[in-house]
This record gives C-alpha cells, sequence and structure tokens, in this order.
C-alpha cells in the first residue's frame, strides 16, 4: 500500500469524453496510512459547453452554476500538485480516468499515469470480493453500513470520502493477514483449560426466551434475503 492515496472523484457533463463531454467538478480524500487527513482538493470547473440532460438529473449541476467557475486550465497545475506520486483510488476507474486524461490533453499536460504510480479501481475489487451483486456506490454503503442517508444527487467531493470508507471497508483486515500469533506457552494451556463437570447451567426463564424469540422474528423480517438468523439456520 502506498503511504500516500488519494480517493478521486468527478462529475461530468455527460458520458462520452471522446465525444467533447467535460468534467466539471472534481473532489479528492487523502488517505496517510488508512486515515483520512484534513486535506482535501475540490473544484467546480466550467466546462464551456452545455450539460446533458441525463447528466444534470444525477449531479443537479447546472451551466448558470459553472458560468463564473475556473476553467480547468486554471486549476490544472493545483491539481497536479496535490496528486503527483500518489496511489489514486477510483470507483470505475477506466471512466474518470478517460475524462481527466482528456482535460490534461487540452492544457499540454501529460495523462495522469505520468503523475500518479498506480491506480486501484474499487469498482473491479468489489466485483472480485461480492460477485453477482451490486457493486455501485450506494450498494456498497449500505453493505458495509456506510451512512449515505445524505446523498440525494451525486457530488465529487461528497462521493469521494463515501468512497474512502468504502475502500477502508473492502479492504479492512488484509494487514492482519500477515501477522504471527506466538503459541501459548504449556501453562496458559493448562490454565484454560475447564472441567465442564463443573460449570453451573442457567436455563432461560419463559420471558427470556419470548424475549429472545421475538429478536430472531425482527432478525428474520431484516435479514430475509440472507436467509434470516443463523441461529434458527442452525437449529433447523
Amino acid at each position: 500500500m502506498a503511504a500516500r492515496q488519494i480517493v478521486l472523484d468527478t462529475e461530468t457533463t455527460g458520458l462520452h469524453a471522446r465525444l467533447g463531454d467535460r468534467v466539471i467538478e472534481i473532489g479528492c480524500i487523502e488517505l496517510l496510512g488508512r486515515s483520512v487527513s484534513e486535506r482535501h482538493f475540490h473544484r467546480y470547473v466550467n466546462p464551456e459547453r452545455d450539460i446533458d440532460e441525463g447528466a444534470a438529473k444525477v449531479h443537479g449541476l447546472t451551466a448558470e452554476f459553472l458560468a463564473d467557475k475556473p476553467k480547468f486550465a486554471d486549476i490544472a497545475k493545483d491539481f497536479i500538485d496535490y496528486v503527483s506520486g500518489a496511489e489514486l483510488i477510483i470507483h470505475n476507474a477506466a471512466f474518470d480516468v478517460e475524462f481527466i486524461d482528456r482535460e490534461l490533453s487540452l492544457v499540454g499536460l501529460r495523462k495522469i499515469a505520468e503523475y500518479c504510480p498506480s491506480v486501484i479501481d474499487t469498482l473491479a475489487m468489489a466485483r472480485e470480493l461480492h460477485p453477482g451483486k451490486r457493486n455501485g456506490l450506494d450498494a456498497l454503503c449500505e453493505r458495509y453500513a456506510i451512512s449515505n442517508s445524505h446523498r440525494t444527487l451525486h457530488g465529487a467531493l461528497l462521493d469521494a470520502r463515501l468512497l474512502a470508507e468504502v475502500y477502508l471497508a473492502l479492504t479492512r483486515g488484509q494487514e492482519s493477514l500477515v501477522m504471527e500469533l506466538e503459541a501459548p506457552s504449556e501453562a496458559a494451556v493448562a490454565a484454560a483449560r475447564v472441567d465442564a463437570k463443573k460449570l453451573t447451567v442457567l436455563r432461560a426463564t419463559e420471558d427470556e426466551a419470548a424475549a429472545h424469540e421475538k429478536i430472531l422474528d425482527a432478525i428474520d423480517k431484516s435479514a430475509k434475503e440472507k436467509g434470516g438468523s443463523l441461529w434458527r439456520r442452525l437449529e433447523g
């Protein structure tokens, strides 16, 4: 893992960079040692063209709002200074990289790969971890219990912040795979031994059993797609 990572998201005028669509918003969140830093990058960009109706419905940005914003040429140096040397983390990376490369080429700069050593595509990562499942940002937020209730429209900085949390959830535990645990001493093993015959078993009361069943009913209802509660599946 790179020492410095940048979680990046863009909003655009449409879906086709090759047909002239442009970047209208860039949002970046910095990760240092798997922690979100306070140093982020966020710019709105005047695309110098109209915005497709379908795209506007997704992000809510209008040509009128962007009319007085800087052009990409005006922010290009600040953007490159911010991301240079970092590993990029992008959801559906091919889309954003194509748009950024086009913007950089229009102002005479090199492709983003010349400034950043590598790109992690969290969509590809999620598809590998969860084959056959929905792996859009909203679906991943739901899967990993990341609150996105405030996300009524797409926004580059908000989506980058959510993606940072999703990435940390997707990769959580990887560092523990290389840890080696010391073998317990014989004394520790002996001390841990318990004579099961000497244990006192306390049975649940009728009220406690009823409360338990009520909780299992709630779990069955909320986790119906996953087969209900594990307890009842094991009992069955």
